[in-house]
């Protein structure tokens, strides 16, 4: 009798389903393996800040090169930091490179010397020493898109860490944390304020109350409105507050000094406009630091966008919040703005006026004292008017009527030496 062969249960051959579903995971780790190494080869990128000075040779330092807020600043600036760009974006570094920004000028003998911060970004696995050697082959190509600026060829650079760059913004004025990071996006809007958006601004509080806003304009000097001080004006029983929060602040200071201006007519509401003085320096933070002044003949063009935060109230007649508000508001011209329905005349040339056409974004009672700012095309942030008067809040063809600081800029330099 034949005895054909019996397969056994447990046969060699795999099932195969089994064989498929071991394939396919195979696939599936090898290709999350090589995706990782791609990502973390290729994508995984770090910022990284370079610092320079480039020392022009044929510029004569002079009082034009002193404040950012000059024309003779800003185009030498802009000149030197579109020719970087310009040079890095026509180089093997074009998709590494991010921004340049001169942070300072400064006189160097008789010529200046433009200090620089440079941002890239690279693997973090990248040749450190390698790369900064790119870079400075690269920046001494510079010169060649400077047209007749003559730069001194034997510039060099420092790789400087993200506190370091902090640093180098806060001791100059009017940075956000947006510009320290050398960042192209620009986010202002909303309602809440942000920590650090905003980081002159100030809450002056009396006997622990807050009062009124101020500006911050150095280490140890504030700016604010004269007709704060109208109930009292003794320094010792004001506080000066910072940090977006009145309920738990970055730091507190007392005030040692209050000077209001001696012309300030409390009728006209003219010359609203003082200076504190604080009993001690604030040390400057990403968080804190001065905002950037003026000069006496800069202009501010009707239509223009503009800025105003304080611890005001929501609605004529509220109470001051505890959280630190922001309004996006437009300059007006002082003749629209003396139309009248408007103030029919009561805007006199040292005040400026700025809301929206039909209302609803104004400052507020709480907000006095307080800035009104603009970015200018180096996202530089310069103070324009301080929250001054106005009929009601955010009423249609009643916008705020604030104190024009490039009117006062001499009076300023006079209190302070700023």
């Amino acid at each position: 009798m034949y005895r054909p062969a019996r397969v056994p249960s447990n046969s060699r051959f795999l099932n195969p389903y089994l064989v498929c579903f071991i394939v396919v995971a195979v696939v599936i780790i090898l290709a999350v393996t090589i995706a990782l190494l791609v990502y973390f080869l290729a994508f995984d990128q770090k910022s990284y800040f370079y610092h320079s000075s480039f020392q022009i040779l044929n510029v004569k330092y002079s009082d034009q090169l002193n404040s950012p807020a000059t024309q003779g600043y800003k185009t030498l600036s802009g000149r030197i930091e579109s020719a970087i760009t310009k040079t890095f974006k026509e180089s093997n570094l074009r998709n590494q490179f991010i921004k340049a920004h001169v942070v300072k000028l400064r006189q160097d003998g008789s010529g200046v010397t433009a200090d620089t911060v440079m941002k890239f970004k690279f693997p973090r696995n990248n040749n450190g020493e390698s790369m900064k050697n790119r870079i400075e082959s690269i920046l001494h190509q510079v010169m060649n898109n400077l047209g007749n600026l003559e730069v001194n060829p034997s510039t060099e650079i420092t790789q400087i860490t993200d506190q370091d760059t902090v640093h180098i913004f806060t001791q100059e004025c009017g940075a956000r944390s947006d510009l320290m990071t050398l960042s192209n996006e620009r986010v202002v809007g909303g309602t809440d304020a942000e920590e650090g958006d905003w980081p002159w601004q100030v809450s002056l509080q009396l006997n622990n109350i807050h009062h009124c806003g101020g500006i911050l304009i150095s280490k140890s000097w504030i700016l604010t409105a004269a007709h704060c001080f109208r109930s009292d004006s003794d320094p010792r029983n004001w506080i000066a507050s910072f940090g977006i929060s009145i309920t738990f602040p970055k730091e507190r200071i007392r005030v040692k000094t209050i000077l209001t201006h001696k012309n300030y007519n409390s009728a006209t509401r003219e010359n609203d406009i003082a200076v504190l003085k604080l009993e001690r320096d604030i040390s400057f933070t990403k968080n804190i630091h001065r905002v950037c002044l003026p000069v006496a003949t800069q202009n501010i063009s009707p239509g223009s966008m503009a800025y105003v935060t304080g611890w005001g109230s929501k609605r004529y007649g509220g109470q001051t919040v505890q959280d630190l508000q922001q309004g996006q508001v437009t300059i007006i011209s002082n003749d629209v703005c003396n139309e009248p329905l408007s103030y029919n005349g009561a805007v006199l040339s040292g005040m400026l006026c700025a809301g929206l056409p039909y209302g609803g974004v104004d400052a507020c009672q709480g907000d006095s004292g307080g800035p009104l700012v603009q970015e200018d095309s180096r996202q530089l942030w310069f103070l324009v008017g301080i929250v001054s008067w106005g009929d009601n809040c955010g009423l249609a063809d009643k916008p705020g009527v604030y104190t024009r600081v490039m009117a006062y800029r001499d009076w300023i330099t006079e209190q302070t030496g700023i």
